[in-house]
């Protein structure tokens, strides 16, 4: 079985201690003029490049990372036409939504909800979103842990609070701008990470062209399933829908 070696200790620290050093350096830098617009908006001032990859960090997660290629191993390729609906729905966002919220200069959508109706209605969303962002972290956490744990035999409750101390840290001492620029950080480190994973793949399989012949020879390469069966994991209807 495989384990971490001292190398892979030395750069997991290191990736934690930069992302503590940057909600560091934020918190040091915004003390003279900390207010809940810098801390929740960065003064809305931020540039298109950290946000942009803010918020493709905001997509990926332990379940994206380790649940989608499993899934799509053992079912097949269909699960890819999500792409397709990410693109649907970010060019409505663009047109449709992102037009009326940006000029009214909101910290939220929930704050949208009591501009336009009630408080209550504000409220109601706010605990909503926060009853289902806490049953949704608790797997997002527990899914590194407990993949660190199987590598590295740390225990699993030790693993995620670490992880989760760690991103608390920064998050509450930085504010906004540490979270963007951590997430900027650690979705380099990802797309390294998933690129490497790549190109070891490709060379041990002798090249794409022969992956593709390996995927087609097992049944897995699969993106014409327009079947209306419900009992089918994935077909085009189920994921677009």
């Amino acid at each position: 079985q495989a384990q971490l070696g001292t190398l892979d200790y030395i750069m997991f620290s290191a990736m934690l201690t930069i992302s503590v050093g940057i909600g560091v350096y934020h918190a040091w830098r915004a003390k003279k003029k900390r207010s809940a617009d810098e801390f929740l908006m960065a003064d809305r001032q931020m540039t298109e490049g950290p946000v942009t990859m803010s918020l493709m960090a905001s997509f990926f997660s332990a379940i994206t990372l380790l649940g989608v290629p499993s899934d799509v191993y053992r079912t097949g390729t269909m699960y890819w036409y999500i792409a397709v609906c990410f693109i649907l729905v970010m060019l409505m966002s663009n047109y449709v939504f992102i037009p009326v919220f940006y000029p009214l200069r909101l910290t939220s959508a929930y704050h949208y909800l009591g501009v336009r109706f009630c408080k209550v209605n504000q409220v109601m969303g706010s605990v909503a979103f926060i009853i289902q962002m806490s049953t949704y972290m608790g797997i997002v956490l527990y899914a590194p842990a407990l993949a660190l744990s199987a590598v590295s035999g740390l225990n699993v409750w030790m693993a995620t609070l670490t992880i989760g101390i760690v991103c608390t840290f920064y998050t509450t001492i930085g504010g906004i701008k540490a979270v963007l620029w951590t997430d900027v950080f650690q979705m380099i480190l990802m797309y390294v990470g998933l690129f490497s994973v790549v190109i070891k793949g490709l060379i041990d399989t002798g090249g794409f062209g022969n992956l593709l012949q390996i995927n087609i020879q097992k049944s897995r390469w699969e993106l014409d399933n327009f079947s209306m069966d419900p009992r089918q994991r994935h077909t085009f209807w189920s994921v677009m829908i």
